[in-house]
């Protein structure tokens, strides 16, 4: 009896989960997407956060939801991406959004503010401050949901054909640089350039361009900038902390299956996460390759700085006076952004300004 009730319920079973896998097999529909990145395939950190979110999400869904990343130019242009997603020519696009502020200046939050958060304030400000809220209201309007999916932490200041060593030394330099940093630039007498990523090298070459920054040592190796400009400046007071975000047409997100949505998600914290530690175990030493190469380093003055500062400051009140969009936000960053300087300053700065400093004494 037991011997035959046994084999009558291993049975049940064995039909129970027969019967259960084209359920589960609905549930996992086949999805293709297309993904255009800002970025060219040669700069394998920040253009490979979209590796690293395709096979993710291709991982946990067993291959049924495929993303296909397309460098800059394959589909759009890198700097049309966000168009690219909005109008439905791609379900997604990897990019900084500080390259649309000519649409509305109120993009930069979701990258990066001159002289603002680094990039554990910037994922502080997004994930649990607040800012993730304001930011998808924002995206709203141009039909896309942002996901933080990669920050490059902070960048250096750029290469230099001459020095800067005053204020002057800034009007008429016609300089590439990316995001709202360039209209605080504009208002000291430099000519700001927008420029992607893979044309920054024969510009700069060309002298059509007399500065570029990109992001920091790692991939400004990689782009030759050292063999065009030998001054090498520090810190890009523009990007504490660049945020590079996935952005996804929001009609396709709203499609997508909900255990899919969150694997996408999970696979956007964890882009996140790994090009910032790439960034940081990769700069080391390819700063000390370029400046044996012959790159000379050099900091900001503080003249320079603190004249930045000031005409960043009055760019932002000026702006918050006629965008109300961007003074919504503004208002709100602001205030999580001198709650994180005090924070920072009590402990963070304290630790890394006196550990820094002992350990080149060894």
């Amino acid at each position: 009896m037991k011997r035959r009730s046994f084999l009558t319920t291993a049975g049940v079973g064995v039909a129970a989960s027969t019967l259960a896998a084209p359920a589960i097999a609905q549930t996992q529909p086949d999805i293709h997407w297309r993904l255009a990145s800002s970025f060219p395939k040669s700069l394998d950190t920040i253009y490979g956060a979209a590796d690293t979110i395709a096979a993710r999400v291709a991982a946990a869904t067993d291959g049924k939801f495929q993303i296909r990343p397309f460098a800059a130019g394959e589909i759009v242009p890198g700097l049309q991406v966000l168009d690219a997603v909005q109008n439905g020519t791609v379900e997604c696009g990897h990019t900084a959004s500080y390259y649309y502020v000519g649409k509305d200046p109120t993009f930069t939050f979701d990258a990066t503010v001159p002289f603002g958060l680094n990039a554990r304030q910037q994922n502080a400000w997004i994930y649990k401050g607040g800012g993730m809220e304001l930011l998808r209201e924002f995206f709203d309007g141009y039909g896309a949901v942002n996901f933080p999916a990669g920050n490059t932490g902070t960048q250096m200041g750029g290469w230099f054909r001459k020095e800067i060593k005053t204020v002057e030394d800034l009007k008429g330099l016609k300089f590439r640089i990316g995001g709202f940093a360039g209209q605080v630039l504009a208002k000291l007498g430099t000519v700001p350039q927008q420029i992607a990523g893979g044309d920054i090298y024969p510009s700069l070459e060309k002298g059509t361009i007399d500065a570029a920054e990109w992001i920091g040592p790692y991939d400004d190796e990689k782009l030759g900038f050292n063999k065009v400009a030998k001054y090498y400046y520090y810190p890009g007071w523009w990007e504490g902390g660049l945020n590079v975000s996935l952005l996804v047409n929001k009609q396709q997100w709203e499609k997508l299956p909900k255990h899919y949505q969150a694997i996408l998600e999970a696979a956007c914290f964890e882009a996140n996460l790994t090009m910032n530690a790439k960034y940081d175990a990769e700069n080391p030493a390819a700063l000390r390759r370029l400046v044996a190469g012959g790159a000379q380093l050099r900091p900001f003055p503080r003249e320079v700085m603190e004249a930045c500062y000031k005409a960043a400051i009055e760019l932002y009140d000026e702006t918050a006076k006629t965008n109300p969009k961007f003074a919504k936000i503004y208002e709100q960053w602001k205030k999580f952004r001198d709650d994180e300087y005090l924070w920072f300053r009590v402990a963070e700065n304290t630790f890394d300004n006196f550990a820094f400093t002992a350990g080149l004494k060894r």
